[in-house]
């Protein structure tokens, strides 16, 4: 029997992730930063490489290029050498749409001469964009010791929440017997993580069998069911979907609670220093005399001299005295003038508050994004990259800013709660 940590891991890595608004704006959703240091893919990687796997392939489509530097030659997760690597395999596309990846098993199918470069008894397909810790060399024991064709890592969600998901129900031996894919109505409780160990020539005689079958949760795994092995992975810890804004927000927040389940360090999640803002290059964080932090979370390089309350600040943020920013998410380098006041809000990299303006205002209570309801409606509202908020401007719950809005973009009056800002002044 070959070692477990011979199989080959696909990542997929190519999804739009529309959800995350003006974060995607400009990147793939796994390159989202999170956390301060990390990127959102980070801990999918990092899992793969503390599980002991060796060979992936990332699979990228949308915006990769921020995605593709920050994984470089592979080598902040050890990647390099000549039993080991991480392959960066770009979108085979056209100029039509139709011409996009179409699904999970499409994106698969399509580098399927990757699969069969790379001899190995498993594939493991993992995706880029979750939040967790897990042992796939377990679960590839597991898959082993099931004789399975198919393994599937499954845990237990409300039952509120398994539309979301593709949900599987076992019997006493853990074997799916049946599955729905994002469930109106849910028999089950038990849905997938999006992680799966193949059989390496069960999933190419399956991706062969019929090109119409382009996602593994609608076509792949069903008939898998239905005609042979397929068996689920009981997972237990922490993982996180932050495909939403709401998810994304509260990820992070848990990071700041000591029982949320969450720990990057303990979890030995590693991340590109050398791209990430030259992370070694900053200095220590900073703080004046007038400097208030509570249940924060500061990285290096910040400059603190206002307050910061229940909130993560990546590289390079500053706080000047007199400002005060609560239950919010800044991405590096972005700047909060003395006076200015930030109120659950994410801000992507390089934003400028000036002096005396607030961002979230209002009692909460807010109207949701009249442009994306389905995105903002919880009163979080997104500045975007290195857009300005002028001088004594106020921003209402669930607006957005979209990137690279300067000061004199902005109407006489305030954008009150819902409304969107275009660079060039338009208000929606």
């Amino acid at each position: 029997m070959s070692r477990l940590t011979d199989a080959l891991v696909l990542l997929l890595a190519g999804g739009v992730g529309s959800r995350l608004n003006i974060l995607v704006q400009n990147r793939a959703k796994p390159a989202v930063p999170f956390g301060g240091y990390y990127r959102i893919i980070d801990f999918s990687l990092s899992n793969v490489v503390n599980s002991g796997l060796k060979r992936v392939g990332v699979l990228t489509q949308y915006k990769p290029l921020s995605l593709m530097t920050h994984l470089g030659s592979g080598e902040a997760w050890d990647l390099t050498g000549r039993s080991r690597g991480i392959h960066i395999l770009p979108p085979r596309t056209g100029s039509m749409d139709s011409d996009w990846y179409q699904g999970t098993a499409d994106a698969v199918r399509r580098n399927i001469d990757f699969i069969v470069a790379n001899p190995s008894d498993e594939v493991v397909i993992l995706s880029g964009d979750h939040i967790y810790h897990m042992d796939f060399a377990a679960m590839i024991a597991y898959h082993r010791c099931k004789k399975a064709d198919v393994t599937i890592g499954m845990m237990v969600v409300p039952k509120s929440e398994i539309h979301q998901f593709g949900a599987g129900i076992t019997d006493k031996d853990n074997r799916i017997i049946d599955w729905e894919e994002k469930p109106k109505e849910p028999k089950t409780n038990l849905a997938s993580m999006g992680i799966y160990v193949f059989d390496r020539q069960y999933l190419l005689d399956a991706l062969e069998r019929d090109k119409k079958e382009i996602d593994f949760g609608m076509h792949i795994v069903p008939y898998a069911i239905e005609h042979d092995n397929v068996f689920a992975y009981p997972f237990y810890g922490y993982w996180r979907d932050v495909g939403t804004i709401q998810a994304f927000w509260e990820a992070n927040m848990d990071l700041l609670r000591q029982d949320s389940g969450i720990s990057p360090e303990e979890w030995h999640i590693m991340t590109n220093i050398e791209e990430n803002g030259r992370l070694h290059d900053r200095a220590p964080a900073k703080y004046g005399f007038n400097a208030e932090v509570k249940s924060s979370m500061v990285s290096a390089g910040c400059v603190i001299d206002g307050t910061v309350i229940n909130s993560i600040l990546s590289p390079g943020v500053i706080v000047e005295k007199g400002a005060v920013v609560k239950d919010s998410i800044l991405f590096q380098d972005c700047v909060v003038k003395s006076g200015a006041s930030v109120d659950l809000a994410i801000f992507d990299k390089g934003v400028e508050v000036f002096e005396n303006a607030v961002v979230g205002h209002g009692d909460g209570h807010a109207t949701v994004n009249l442009a994306e309801p389905k995105h903002l409606y919880t009163g979080i509202t997104l500045i975007g990259k290195r857009a300005q908020v002028p001088a004594g401007k106020k921003i209402g719950r669930n607006c957005i800013i979209n990137s690279y809005t300067h000061a004199s973009a902005y109407p006489g009056v305030d954008i009150t709660d819902g409304e969107s800002l275009y660079p060039g002044g338009e208000v929606y």
